[in-house]
């Protein structure tokens, strides 16, 4: 898809020289001359870019902005302001305003053109040394323990190495922290060193600091070059060398905030100095390389700015009247979203306090003002270049974390799968157990029973005449009782059964069957009540499970209605998409809804013996026959009002 690109500028010329650049790196460009013409446009199409001055003929570019972030098609838009406008204050208004990036005349087309599809893309995608250890590669006895002693003093482990050779060796074993290497090595030098080292992706990111006895400019162009992160003369003082030491160890182990940014991509820098002059010709070198340069004139600016824009490097004076470099470093250093940001401290002054002292507040490297600023160019794609291998292997460590954590958790729920799995096998093969005996000691009281029953029968028959009135009475309590016992062993035995008899399914009749319950029913208890039969939706299952279950709930709506003047049984049922729905009403006794959690369970009865017969087993069976079948029982109740019992059946299969 190739992306629109709104160009609204009054200057032929800027639009003549975006429109080319823009077209050949395959963008629709629309050129504009003022607002009214690009509202025009922006009626007719949809843009993904606008490159928009702040000063038009015809309106404020800012407030236009502000108009076009107000409508639907402005909201996802990228939008870069290109302005002569200096001062900060104008960046930060254009920036606060809905502007995504912001970019000072003169301008490099090539930078806003690469701004431009780095924006596109991001917008789709949507302690500092715990047993730090440091390899010294010198081939100076003297120079390699003189270091060795301050560096331990200081807290870190020391490893050393007399040759290139050896200490690339050294360095694939130890993984040291950080290296401080000698540009004059026997055999390979100390850039061949760090340049292999750059090429390992095991020890890439390894921070290097390269030591060189050369007093010429170009032996510290070439060593950052071949990608050191610091570059030290061994005529310093021990103490810098530390400095230098910390300040490049001070960036490891950083949280990774996003993707690292292309190492080939347009870059920012901001240039913090009082003196105009110098910032002027800060500016034209810095541009000369295609960086964007950003001009604040005091540390309060600076982090004005910061707040709105992020940068890739900052280029801070130290001495500046109201906030100090050294201080703007410390706010800077000490602010999570910019502390990462790679700051050099600028200074005419060649104190080496000063430098250390710039250094312990924070800055990540140290340079001397001058006129020539290739050293200090040479500097900043080094510390850029460091920024780039830090968040890359941020980036690779915090990827690494998230799989582990993955991986946790997967193997986590794996084993709760399998903890569960056991348990549920571990309960189902108890229940069985349950059931089991249930059955044995169900089956084995029968017979004491109905010995019972029977001799206490032989003496009513036999014996009666011999038998005073008190005596026959005890008799009959002892029938009673043993034929009560031998009804509850009777439920028993058929709640142990529902769970190991197999499920025989087939779509079965509902009124037909209840029709054939009730006739087995009233005969035989000696109750009449009056029935209101509906519609019943045929049911899936077990057709003398179903029965059962029937048989059962008929069974007590006959019972706690029967003391009722004008009894009152009620059936219906109801289909819904999933399940069919069946319920028995009566007009009885009712129940208290405080007590319904006792209502299915095994010998449970919320009324006495003497008001009502039974062995508190019907209902406990008509819960296990209907979830056998995949479905659901409740009811509801009033004392002296009656109950209602429901219970649903799945359509198709049973669901275990």
């Amino acid at each position: 898809m190739t992306d629109t690109v709104l160009i609204v500028d009054d200057s032929l010329t800027v639009r003549m020289d975006l429109n080319e650049v823009f077209a050949a790196a395959g963008f629709r460009p629309v050129p504009c001359a003022t607002a009214a013409e690009a509202r025009e446009a922006l009626a007719r199409m949809r843009v993904g870019v606008v490159v928009l001055d702040v000063l038009l003929p015809d309106a404020d570019g800012i407030e236009f902005l502000k108009e076009f972030r107000a409508s639907p098609e402005g909201a996802s838009a990228i939008v870069l302001l290109l302005s002569t406008e200096a001062e900060v204050k104008d960046r930060i208004r254009g920036l606060q305003t809905g502007a995504d990036e912001y970019v000072g005349k003169p301008y490099d087309a090539t930078y806003v053109v690469a701004k431009a599809r780095e924006l596109l893309r991001e917008r789709r995608a949507g302690g500092m040394r715990d047993e730090a250890k440091i390899l010294v590669i010198d081939d100076s006895a003297t120079f390699r323990e003189e270091l060795r002693g301050a560096l331990e003093t200081e807290g870190y482990a020391v490893i050393t190495a007399v040759s290139g050779e050896e200490g690339l060796r050294v360095a694939a074993d130890e993984r040291p922290s950080a290296i401080i290497v000698d540009g004059t090595l026997p055999g390979i030098d100390g850039a061949t060193v760090i340049r292999r080292l750059r090429l390992d992706a095991a020890l890439r990111g390894v921070p290097c600091v390269l030591l060189t006895a050369a007093e010429n400019k170009g032996a510290e162009l070439f060593a950052l070059d071949a990608g050191a992160d610091a570059f030290v003369r061994k005529d310093e003082e021990i103490s810098v060398i530390l400095a230098r030491l910390a300040a490049v160890l001070r960036q490891t182990g950083k949280p990774l905030t996003g993707e690292p940014r292309s190492l080939l991509g347009p870059k920012r820098i901001l240039a913090v100095d009082d003196s105009l002059t110098y910032l002027h010709e800060l500016e034209a070198a810095l541009q000369g390389e295609g960086y964007d340069v950003v001009l604040a004139h005091s540390g309060e600016e600076a982090l004005d700015l910061l707040a709105v824009q992020l940068v890739d490097c900052i280029l801070l004076d130290l001495l500046m009247p109201g906030l100090s470099g050294q201080e703007t470093c410390r706010r800077i250093k000490s602010a999570a979203v910019v502390r990462d940001i790679p700051l050099i401290m600028l200074t005419a002054l060649e104190d080496r306090e000063a430098m250390i002292a710039g250094l312990g507040a924070g800055a990540d490297d140290y340079i001397s003002k001058s006129g020539e600023f290739d050293v200090l160019k040479a500097r900043v794609r080094a510390q850029i270049r460091r920024k780039q291998f830090e968040d890359e292997n941020r980036r690779i460590r915090d990827e690494l974390m998230r799989k582990e954590l993955e991986a946790a958790e997967a193997k986590a729920a794996r084993e709760v799968a399998e903890t569960r799995a056991a348990l549920v096998g571990e309960l189902e093969r108890k229940n069985k157990e349950l059931e089991s005996f249930s059955y044995s000691v169900s089956h084995d009281l029968r017979s004491p029973l109905r010995a019972i029953d029977g001799f206490s029968r032989v003496l009513l028959e036999d014996y009666a005449d011999k038998l005073d009135k008190e005596g026959l009475r005890l008799l009959d309590v002892i029938r009673q009782n043993s034929q009560k016992m031998g009804q509850l062993i009777d439920d028993l035995l058929e709640f142990s059964r529902l769970g190991r008899k197999p499920l025989s399914m087939a779509t079965m009749n509902t009124k037909r069957l209840v029709e054939e319950v009730l006739g087995e029913l009233q005969p035989r208890s000696g109750r009449r009540a009056k029935l209101a039969l509906g519609p019943l939706p045929p049911a899936y299952g077990d057709a003398v499970l179903i029965k059962q279950a029937w048989a059962n709930l008929l069974e007590n709506a006959i019972k706690f209605c029967a003391k009722r003047k004008q009894p009152l049984i009620e059936v219906s049922g109801t289909t819904t998409d999933a399940e069919n729905v069946y319920c028995v009403k009566d007009n009885g006794a009712g129940f208290d809804m405080r007590y319904y959690d006792m209502l299915f369970g095994v010998f449970q009865r919320l009324h006495s013996a003497e008001e009502y017969d039974g062995t508190g087993v019907g209902l406990a069976i008509v819960q296990r026959v209907v979830a056998r079948h995949g479905g659901r029982v409740w009811a509801e109740g009033e004392v002296g009002k009656g109950a209602a019992f429901y219970f649903s059946l799945p359509h198709g299969e049973p669901r275990g």
